[in-house]
């Protein structure tokens, strides 16, 4: 089964790396571009486990290593 762990910074984090991006889009000369914030994507492969098995794992995961969540967000997507 693949997932998807989606880890975001939680709104009023401020964002060095996300506007160092938005700094070169636009030196690039990307139109348009309002701000940037980043993240991090995980696609993992899980074997053996039905989907409410692996949605609670990847939770677990997230909460131990894949995410501060002090900071950060994360979004769990079985199925993906």
């Amino acid at each position: 089964m693949k997932a998807r762990v989606t880890v975001t910074l939680k709104t009023g984090v401020l964002d060095p790396q996300g506007k160092a991006i938005e700094g070169a889009l636009k030196s690039l000369g990307i139109a348009g571009v309002d701000s940037v914030r980043q993240g991090k994507v995980f696609d993992i492969e899980l074997a053996g486990q039905d989907a409410i098995a692996a949605e609670a794992a990847l939770k677990t995961a997230c909460e131990k290593l894949l995410a501060n969540t002090v900071i950060e967000n994360y979004r769990v997507e079985i199925g993906v």
